[in-house]
């Protein structure tokens, strides 16, 4: 698998900027915690987006950490918003996360949208588990399987998932290039496999 990532040196402590190269295709992504930073929200457009979360391990018996981070993306368009370090939640992103024209894709994703929901009180008005909509459109139970999984029969594309960093601290101010780099293949190969999936003809 070849992964590299460019971290361009932005003047502002509330933003970082990235390029993420997964095999062949660049994803620009955005890392903040400022709501200043976020992009408007048209409530007429409609999208297919990647959605993941992440949140600090629960290391013991009746833990619950809250999301850390959300991952969005929509094409090549990553945003890895830090909602743990924001001081509020802007209304472009509830008005996003409601906006039933929008159709929001993962593996797990049930969990995750009641894990915001639970958190924040954040709802997502439409969203599709990924593995639901493997096993009907290609036709083999995809149920069991994780994104790693689904990447390589999907996309034909390997991803790679290390432990060290799935179990990291994702509650940190400063994520490190390769949390950045995890959490923007996640969002992105949920968004590249349903644009696929959704391509395929029932």
């Amino acid at each position: 698998m070849t992964i590299t990532i460019v971290d361009y040196d932005v003047r502002d402590y509330s933003l970082d900027k990235y390029d993420v190269v997964f095999h062949s295709e660049t994803i620009h992504t955005m890392l903040t915690h400022s709501p200043s930073n976020l992009p408007g929200n048209s409530h007429n457009s409609s999208s297919l987006v990647g959605l993941d979360v992440e949140w600090l391990p629960n290391r013991q018996r009746n833990m619950d950490n809250p999301v850390a981070i959300i991952q969005l993306c929509i094409n090549r368009e990553c945003l890895i918003f830090q909602i743990l370090r924001t001081p509020f939640i802007p209304h472009s992103l509830v008005a996003f996360l409601e906006n039933q024209g929008n159709t929001f894709v993962g593996v797990g994703i049930k969990e995750d949208v009641e894990k915001l929901h639970r958190d924040y009180s954040l709802r997502v008005a439409n969203f599709v588990e990924l593995r639901t909509l493997a096993t009907e459109r290609i036709g083999e139970d995809m149920r069991g399987v994780g994104l790693k999984t689904l990447a390589g029969h999907v996309l034909g594309k390997d991803i790679e998932k290390p432990r060290k960093i799935t179990m990291s601290r994702w509650d940190k101010y400063k994520l490190t290039p390769q949390q950045v780099q995890y959490a923007c293949i996640d969002a992105f190969a949920s968004f590249e496999i349903g644009r696929i999936l959704y391509a395929r003809s029932v």
